[in-house]
């Protein structure tokens, strides 16, 4: 140990002599000499290279965020990403990193369906969950661009199947799509959508806003003035879901294929409920907190598509958020003008809530992003607004968040995200 020692003081005093350095670059090679003088000691982990130099190619990434974390700050730095998602009974995982406005890398972690063992791929298809809403925002922004309503129309309006009625509360301002994106039309409905068996009954959009059975959740009805305060509404959602099929007069899968899905190049994604068989063999069963299924039922089915609908992977998920980041830095051909764009990625005002993202500040950087939890999925995207990187995890189990943020965080330490940046001290 005290040879050990001695050469790692050498060592920093040869690094501390070459000119031309910055104080980063040398920090970073200390960490180097660092992790060499500890791995002579202990010898390398199977899980992670035995020095830390800067990731050459996507294998090399992977190999640091899969294993064993160096520097380790404890806590579940210690295990593997294996070891992680069977601390938290997560038997399966689809993950896809992107880096400068591309898919750096897919990969599927673990096992679908513990019932059959069959294995994850990095084309096995996930509920979305709520990360259906900025999906379906998109497709409201293209109907906005082809004219066929603005953000800031009245959405009784809009609507011709149904009527949202005011309560009192829309004298002075009224209901609008943009409202309804981020979650400050005044809607006391609060809830989230527990789905349905396969075989049971399923109502239509307009008996869930009015709380009509077969329907299991509560009326969507207003309670405040709109933009007073954030209150999360997948009622909201929907209204807007019926509202694009009114305007549209076609089924919302198809509009969502049409104007979303493929433009975005989200070939392995679909709103259809239930599942179609030819989609299924390739897809995730629901599984609680233990890692164990639910029920009998795979899955659950949604008829509040827009909020809940969307089954996909990580790798449709991170090329629809390339999207956004690429139209909003005004790339041509894209499917939203730079404008549109900019009513995702800005909140209206009251909240952090824009046009279907979640928008805020970590570190130094701000990033748009939107979690999901469905019955036995859990998922969540985030990408940064202007520098073309991003997370896309989706997980087949109730206790998928922790492992989702675990993987975020050594993700962001891997790539260097501004995330973990500090201000400048003066």
């Amino acid at each position: 140990m005290a040879t050990d020692l001695r050469r790692l003081v050498r060592c920093a005093r040869a690094i501390r002599a070459i000119r031309g350095v910055s104080r980063f670059r040398v920090a970073s090679m200390a960490t180097v000499v660092l992790a060499f003088s500890v791995g002579t000691a202990a010898g390398p982990t199977v899980s992670q290279p035995a020095t830390l130099g800067e990731p050459d190619s996507a294998a090399d990434f992977q190999v640091r965020i899969e294993g064993v974390q160096r520097p380790s700050r404890q806590g579940l730095d210690v295990l593997t990403l294996e070891e992680v998602m069977a601390r938290f009974g997560v038997p399966g995982m689809s993950v896809a990193v992107i880096r400068d406005f591309e898919v750096h890398w897919a990969k599927g972690y673990g096992i679908a369906d513990v019932e059959t063992g069959m294995p994850v791929d990095d084309e096995t298809l996930f509920q979305a969950a709520s990360i259906s809403k900025p999906v379906t925002a998109m497709a409201a922004l293209a109907a906005v661009q082809d004219g066929r309503f603005s953000l800031d129309d009245d959405i009784n309006a809009i609507l011709t199947s149904w009527r949202l009625p005011g309560n009192g509360f829309t004298d002075a301002r009224p209901v609008t799509p943009r409202l309804l994106f981020s979650h400050t039309a005044g809607l006391g409905d609060g809830h989230g959508f527990p789905g349905y068996e396969p075989d049971a009954p399923r109502p239509t959009p307009v008996q869930i806003l009015q709380g009509d059975a077969p329907s299991n959740v509560g009326p969507v009805t207003m309670v405040r003035t709109p933009l007073t305060a954030m209150h999360y509404s997948g009622g909201g959602t929907t209204i807007m879901q019926l509202a694009l099929t009114d305007v549209l007069g076609e089924p919302f899968p198809e509009i969502m294929r049409t104007s979303v899905l493929e433009p975005a190049g989200m070939t392995h994604s679909t709103f259809l409920q239930p599942l179609p068989p030819a989609l299924d063999e390739n897809a995730a069963r629901g599984h609680g907190g233990d890692g164990q299924p639910l029920g009998d039922a795979k899955w659950h089915v949604y008829s509040a598509l827009a909020a809940a609908g969307l089954w996909t992977n990580a790798q449709d998920l991170a090329r629809f958020a390339i999207e956004v980041q690429r139209s909003a830095r005004g790339d041509p051909g894209r499917m939203l003008t730079a404008s549109s764009a900019a009513d995702m990625l800005s909140p209206v005002g009251v909240g952090p809530f824009a046009v279907g993202f979640l928008v805020e500040r970590t570190g130094e950087g701000w990033y748009f992003s939107h979690s999901g939890s469905n019955w036995g999925f859990v998922c969540n995207l985030i990408a940064h607004k202007v520098k073309g990187y991003g997370l896309a995890v989706m997980t087949n189990a109730s206790g998928g968040w922790v492992v989702s943020q675990e993987l975020l965080e050594r993700v962001q330490r891997a790539y260097g995200w501004d995330a973990l940046d500090k201000p400048v001290l003066r």
